[in-house]
Parts: structure tokens; sequence; C-alpha cells
């Protein structure tokens, strides 16, 4: 039951795309990310995701619609809809997901990670 300070944690890596997990919560997994750029298009069959934007902004992009989120802002993305995170700059976010999540879903890419890293 330690204090978790989320500005040392997100201190401690620079690189995009790739979430670390900072905390569990009632099987799910509590992650920091950065997002830069485009991800890549996908969705989760069995999970829904939460996104909160700590720091800057980002748009998600659903096949019919886009929102953007800015600081403060959270969206949930329910399990089975398709979406892309884009980030004009660099934008730090945490996650809520269910621990047994796939990075990118189905989808194989250059940016799926198969092991998280906890911090």
């Amino acid at each position: 039951m330690d204090k978790i300070n989320i500005r040392e944690k997100l201190a401690m890596f620079s690189d995009h795309w790739n979430p670390r997990i900072v905390a569990d919560l009632n099987g799910q997994h509590v992650k920091l990310a950065k997002f830069q750029g485009e991800f890549v298009w996908h969705d989760h069959a069995a999970e829904d995701e939460l996104f909160l934007v700590l720091r800057g902004s980002f748009r998600m992009e659903f096949r019919d619609r886009s929102v953007t989120l800015n600081e403060g802002d959270m969206i949930v993305v329910p399990r089975g809809v398709e979406h892309r995170p884009v980030a004009e700059q660099e934008v730090e976010v945490m996650l809520f997901e269910p621990a047994q999540i796939r990075h990118t879903g189905d989808v194989e890419s250059g940016l799926t990670v198969h092991e998280y890293q906890r911090i």
C-alpha cells in the first residue's frame, strides 16, 4: 500500500505506445503510457478500456467519428469497438484495462507489446 507518484513514474520512460503497469486493481492493470503519432486500428473483443489524459491531448478515432480528449478528459472504449488513438504531439495517458488484454487486440504490428513492464 505504497503511494505511487505518477509524475515520477512517467519520468522513467520516454518511448511511445508502450504502456507500463503501475498498479493492479480487481483484475485490472493501471498503466501509464505516452502516445505520439498514429496507433493501429484494433478492437478488444472481450474487454473495455478506459483512457484518462494526464497531459496533452489526443484524438480517439472510430470508424464513424472521432473524439478529441484534452487534459483531464477520459473515454471508455467498449469491447468490440474498433478504435485508433492519434496524437499530434506527445500525450501522457493513464489506462485502466483488464490484466489479460492484448495491446493491439488481434492485430499484430510493430507496436504490439507482448509483455508489459512493471514500474
